[in-house]
């Protein structure tokens, strides 16, 4: 009788253990690099989330902005003109401390009363300019990092102090330097009795410079944080900042003495090095190594 091999076991077939869901799935893929997922996540705060805008993009943006602070200067404009008469004592208190009789004269007849409106104008201004600073920097911030916009608030605070600053400067110490130059004029052929126009004119031109003049630590900032400017360029450039400068402060103060103009200048120098300061500390890294490099 012929043997029949006894079947022994059979040789186990690879996709035995393979359930029916996972026959249809495609093999895994051996990578030896990390995933670039945790690389996106990690950058994720340096990209800009709106991306690039377009030119009409920009233009739309700048003019949502400017109407919000129109309609910001409106509000701020009625605000003061409810107060006008306590902020026309203010006002006026400095600009006839220097004249004999304590009293400017007008000669048209809507002079005083546009007077009022500007002064309500210029009053307004400095009770909306933290609004104003927040439109400014929302017009900033699409090209500032994710983990920049977070300076909004100190955007905010110090960009207002700041201007505030300025118009306090020139309020109780550049324009009485320059007015004590012109009512020293005065002697027995000379009365000084002048118009409250130029008068208010001078006040407002030189309160508004200083207040702008003060934004330079900020605006050396956003330079700063767009990687345009670093602190060894300031520093390099010093001297030639020091003769602009004092360009800008004999243009400004055209008609006032030569104290008047060197106050100027020397407050907008030492602006000029807090911005330094204020580069070095919150400039880019990139810039600064780029600056090292070529040192």
């Amino acid at each position: 009788m012929p043997l029949v091999p006894f079947p022994g076991p059979a040789a186990p077939d690879p996709g035995d253990d393979i359930t029916p869901w996972e026959a249809n799935s495609p093999p895994p893929v051996a990578t030896s690099a990390p995933s670039t997922a945790s690389a996106l996540d990690a950058d994720e705060d340096e990209e800009p989330p709106e991306g690039r805008m377009t030119f009409l993009e920009h233009l739309d943006e700048l003019r949502k902005r400017i109407t919000h602070a129109v309609v910001a200067l409106l509000v701020g404009f009625l605000i003061a003109f409810a107060f006008i008469e306590r902020i026309w004592q203010f006002v006026f208190a400095r600009l006839t401390a220097d004249i004999p009789g304590g009293e400017l004269i007008y000669t048209e007849p809507g002079e005083a009363f546009f007077l009022y409106l500007k002064m309500a104008a210029v009053a307004g201004l400095l009770i909306a300019s933290p609004y104003v600073m927040y439109q400014l920097w929302l017009f900033i911030a699409p090209g500032l990092y994710a983990n920049e916009k977070k300076l909004a608030v100190p955007f905010v605070f110090f960009a207002t102090v700041l201007f505030v600053s300025g118009a306090a400067f020139s309020h109780f110490i550049l324009f009485p330097l320059a007015w004590n130059f012109f009512a020293s004029f005065t002697n027995e052929f000379l009365a000084f009795t002048p118009r409250v126009e130029p008068v208010w004119s001078l006040y407002v031109k030189l309160l508004l410079a200083m207040g702008l003049i003060f934004q330079l630590p900020m605006l050396m900032f956003v330079l700063a944080r767009f990687g345009i400017v670093s602190a060894r360029f300031l520093l390099r450039n010093f001297k030639y900042a020091t003769l602009i400068i004092f360009i800008i402060a004999a243009v400004v103060t055209p008609d006032a003495s030569v104290i008047p103009q060197l106050v100027m200048g020397g407050s907008m120098i030492a602006l000029y090095v807090i911005s330094i300061g204020v580069v070095w500390i919150f400039g880019k890294k990139s810039v600064a190594a780029d600056d090292a490099a070529h040192g």
